[in-house]
């Protein structure tokens, strides 16, 4: 059970984080270099944790297990970010902006898995998806 539930935990607390960090990014601060450094310390950081591995085979043969996946992750996790940066800068509150975009984002990801992993939508699923948009309009309404 434990092994379900871990994963959803680390997510939670390093989001909290994360838009914690996101939302205190000094306004005067150019957001690109923010990320680089913020990008250069976690690569740092990541080949640490490879080197430290049990479980794993030499650099280049690990190298060589890799595909467009891992360019096309770090095209979108900068994005990602960029946009977290941004809708800060425009005004957001923390506790609204988060929800709006990850319920958006759930929203999608309905679809995404029904076009391109062939999952199937329940109507417990649609209803919910309903109540999410009711939701975000009570959310973003003024």
């Amino acid at each position: 059970m434990w092994n379900m539930f871990w994963p959803i935990a680390l997510v939670v607390l390093s989001n909290t984080f994360y838009n914690i960090c996101t939302k205190s990014t000094p306004e005067n601060a150019n957001a690109f270099l923010s990320l680089a450094v913020t990008y250069l310390v976690a690569a740092a950081g990541a080949l640490v944790l490879f080197f430290l591995a049990k479980d794993r085979a030499p650099i280049l043969q690990e190298l060589g297990q890799l595909n467009w996946t891992a360019f096309a992750l770090a095209a979108s996790v900068l994005a990602l970010e960029y946009g977290y940066i941004m809708i800060y800068r425009a005004g957001w509150q923390v506790s609204a902006a988060s929800i709006v975009a990850n319920i958006s984002l759930a929203c999608v990801l309905v679809f995404v898995g029904l076009l391109l992993y062939k999952e199937t939508i329940t109507l417990r699923q649609l209803i919910g998806m309903v109540v999410c948009c009711v939701g975000l309009v009570l959310i973003t309404k003024k």
